[in-house]
């Protein structure tokens, strides 16, 4: 199994976030994890590496429920950026959200690779891990 260099967790939820790095950190899936409460602030800093590169992850976990700027509206922002992203990253959103409504919304997005419920289990990190290509 390949390592990413970074994966990025956009969620404002500090207790989930602190699990799921400590999962992610402690299975050494990747290097760095980064990691913002809103999608606002993730869009910030992607702003700011479009000219490196290293700092942009490759894996973004976002939720939907955030203050500030939710997962759909980062989304809609960050699709705007990646045709200039000098990498591939793929997207999942990871949600406590059952909504059918918010899983086939997600499905209208090409640019997210999977709709995950919350809690995100070693088996779908791994498979987000083996569905990501470096």
């Amino acid at each position: 199994m390949s390592k990413a260099e970074v994966a990025c967790i956009i969620d404002d939820d500090q207790v989930y976030v602190f699990a799921v790095k400590k999962m992610i950190m402690g299975n050494d899936f990747c290097r760095q994890v980064i990691t913002f409460k809103n999608g606002e602030e993730a869009l910030q800093f992607l702003h700011e590496k479009m000219k490196d590169p290293h700092g942009l992850p490759e894996i973004i976990m976002v939720d939907i429920n955030m203050p500030v700027m939710d997962g759909w509206e980062f989304l809609d922002e960050f699709i705007k950026l990646m045709p200039s992203l000098p990498r591939k990253v793929t997207i999942y959103m990871i949600s406590s959200s059952i909504s059918q409504v918010d899983i086939d919304r997600a499905k209208q997005y090409s640019e997210v690779q999977d709709y995950i419920v919350k809690p995100l289990l070693m088996d779908s990190l791994r498979k987000i891990l083996d569905c990501v290509q470096f």
